[in-house]
């Protein structure tokens, strides 16, 4: 989302200007499969004249970071930028983004924009930075925030939040016995920890950790909607693809058959899981999710399989990224972060085919105006 996620960064949008406004910034990322690929080489001039800039994915394997890529190399074209394209082999492989980084520094770029697989690249990220390079998280705030001179990223709590307030108010007041398919269960990333915190304070389920996930009282009273009892049923990884998804699925029906309600830190998570319940001939399940891809909101969206998702707009976090080191290069101001804020926000909206009275939400097909992905 998400942001897998990130590691979830579940892991991290769909961007429309209709619906978010013109005042949202966002960019599209993609993921080369090892190491890294360029629009043209060379650094930050390459004999060209051009300015250097690193584009440093998750992975390839999301279309949410190929997304990214796309709209990055579009506004590279536009802005005479020399683009180089890395990405790690697997969410999480940290190693391959340090290499990456090492490399745009021995280039001579001027910035890099990054989606951040894990805190083990944040010294090389300094170094980077100490080297003079403007340095611009995509998706997700690194940990410490000031790792990175600016973020251009969803608020994926707020994204939580929705899918949990549109939960709530469809159980009715039904028990809601919950399965939590999260990005990892073995390192922290912010973005799978503001979807998770996110959808159960959607819920009205406190967290219980600022910091970790799995905190939150194992059963209780969710008090969203017309408020009622909960049970959380599991937490379970799901590396945010579709295989991790359906066994996490599996997993949780074997600790509670009695699911009702899956909250997914993305789609591909929320599809595996879907496998995983139609393998078992479970129906009445509430899956909810976060990404707004095109694939999915024209597809499980669209028929209901997916009961709601937060579309996020990745492409354009990697395009204003992009403009704005070009403009740097040229003079230009550098971003500044709201008073505040983390991070730039390029917002997020409710999707889902059958929309709930008192919740402001838009139709699969209005979502597709401003999809991401194919």
């Amino acid at each position: 989302m998400d942001k897998g996620v990130d590691s979830v960064r579940l892991r991290v949008g769909a961007r429309r200007w209709t619906v978010v406004g013109a005042s949202l910034l966002a960019a599209s990322l993609a993921l080369a499969a090892c190491g890294s690929s360029s629009s043209s080489s060379g650094g930050s001039s390459g004999g060209s004249g051009k300015v250097g800039v690193s584009l440093i994915l998750k992975t390839l394997s999301n279309p949410y970071f190929v997304s990214m890529e796309k709209d990055a190399k579009t506004e590279a074209a536009s802005d005479g930028v020399n683009l180089t394209v890395a990405a790690g082999k697997a969410d999480g492989d940290t190693q391959t983004q340090i290499s990456a980084i090492d490399n745009a520094i021995s280039r001579g770029d001027k910035g890099i924009l990054i989606t951040i697989n894990g805190d083990a690249v944040n010294s090389e990220l300094a170094k980077a930075k100490q080297a003079g390079l403007f340095i611009i998280a995509l998706d997700t705030v690194p940990t410490p925030p000031s790792t990175v001179d600016v973020t251009y990223a969803t608020d994926n709590e707020q994204a939580g939040k929705l899918i949990g307030q549109y939960t709530a108010a469809k159980l009715g007041g039904q028990k809601a016995v919950i399965a939590m398919l999260d990005l990892f269960n073995n390192q922290v990333v912010s973005v799978d920890i503001a979807r998770d915190h996110g959808f159960l304070e959607g819920m009205g389920i406190d967290p219980g950790s600022k910091t970790q996930n799995g905190q939150e009282a194992k059963s209780g009273k969710y008090t969203a909607g017309k408020g009622g009892d909960y049970v959380i049923a599991c937490h379970q990884p799901t590396q945010g693809a579709i295989p991790g998804g359906k066994t996490a699925m599996e997993n949780c029906l074997s600790a509670n058959p009695a699911i009702n309600v899956v909250y997914t830190i993305n789609e591909p998570a929320a599809d595996g899981a879907h496998q995983a319940l139609a393998a078992a001939s479970k129906s009445n399940v509430t899956i909810v999710t976060i990404d707004g891809s095109c694939n999915y909101v024209k597809g499980l969206l669209k028929d209901g399989t997916i009961a709601a998702d937060s579309a996020q707009y990745p492409g354009k976090m990697a395009s204003v990224g992009v403009k704005a080191i070009a403009d740097l290069a040229k003079g230009g101001a550098k971003p500044t972060l709201p008073a505040g804020q983390e991070f730039i926000n390029t917002g997020t909206a409710l999707v889902t085919a059958n929309a709930l009275t008192g919740l402001d939400s838009q139709t699969p097909d209005q979502a597709a105006q401003a999809c991401w992905g194919s």
